[in-house]
């Protein structure tokens, strides 16, 4: 028996970028122009040492967000109780604004692929994740957030589209939905289907994050890489989800090719000034 918790409103924290261990000095030595970090949660999963450090002397100036990569939520694996454990420590001292995680599977049999695994979208497949949120969200004692990833393969069998599983997945349980933009437009090219009926099919209250990144053309595929700067493509896509959700936390995820902090700056304020224009527009207050 699960707890159903009810979403909750989670106030805008502004605009943030990840916070990567190539600009840590940077980040400690002065103010930015950033409201906030997303931590991968699984790099400060540790005894001690500097990333604890570090992201105690971030947590004092910044909010912060939790976001892991080995929930593997989909899996059929049971859930990873002491890794749960951990991470409830860890929200328990830095207190984020909300922890998210993918809707994936990372492994089955005890074996990792170390990549995000897509799901079949049946009704069978709905009630095993749904469960499965709900024991996690029990566990830690708060609604957790899911991310879509993207995908370069579906499945034959799947009887609904990616967008009608997420949002029923957040319906049944309350969860967050961190939806990333440029994913969404990586699976919409590789797939065949239209970027902007995804984004109108997600409910308006349940999204709690934005994801902006960079991706690489492949000529038969878009492969997500996280190296570069957001393509116009996604900065159309994200200005379209702005004009329908209003304010969301946004994120600017650079996570290969790093370059300097104040070029995550620039892009972070990109997103910002596209956002307000977006929402002027739409007539949307901020």
């Amino acid at each position: 028996m699960t707890t159903t918790f009810p979403r909750p409103e989670v106030p805008p924290l502004g605009h943030g970028v990840g916070l990567r261990r190539d600009h840590f000095e940077r980040v400690l030595a002065g103010p930015t122009r950033i409201d906030w970090f997303e931590a991968i949660s699984e790099n400060f999963m540790v005894r001690g040492g500097r990333p604890l450090d570090v992201l105690t002397r971030v947590r004092e100036r910044y909010p912060i967000v939790l976001h892991g990569v080995s929930l593997s939520i989909g899996s059929t694996d049971p859930l990873n109780r002491a890794y749960l454990d951990d991470l409830k420590a860890l929200a328990s001292r830095f207190e984020p604004a909300w922890i998210s995680d993918h809707l994936c599977w990372t492994g089955v049999g005890g074996h990792q692929a170390h990549d995000l695994l897509p799901l079949p979208y049946t009704e069978e497949a709905l009630e095993h994740v749904v469960g499965r949120v709900g024991r996690v969200q029990d566990h830690l004692g708060r609604n957790i957030a899911l991310e879509n990833a993207s995908s370069y393969v579906g499945y034959r069998l799947s009887t609904m589209p990616e967008w009608e599983f997420l949002a029923e997945v957040s319906r049944r349980t309350g969860c967050g939905i961190l939806l990333d933009i440029n994913n969404i437009y990586v699976s919409a090219r590789n797939h065949g289907f239209d970027p902007r009926r995804y984004i109108a099919a997600i409910p308006q209250g349940a999204v709690w994050q934005f994801h902006l990144a960079g991706h690489r053309d492949e000529g038969t595929h878009l492969l997500d890489t996280h190296d570069h700067a957001v393509p116009g493509a996604v900065w159309d896509l994200y200005a379209e989800a702005v004009r329908r959700f209003g304010p969301v936390s946004t994120l600017i995820e650079w996570d290969d090719r790093i370059p300097p902090f104040e070029r995550l700056e620039e892009e972070s304020e990109r997103a910002r000034a596209l956002a307000a224009t977006a929402r002027r527009e739409a007539g949307v207050a901020t």
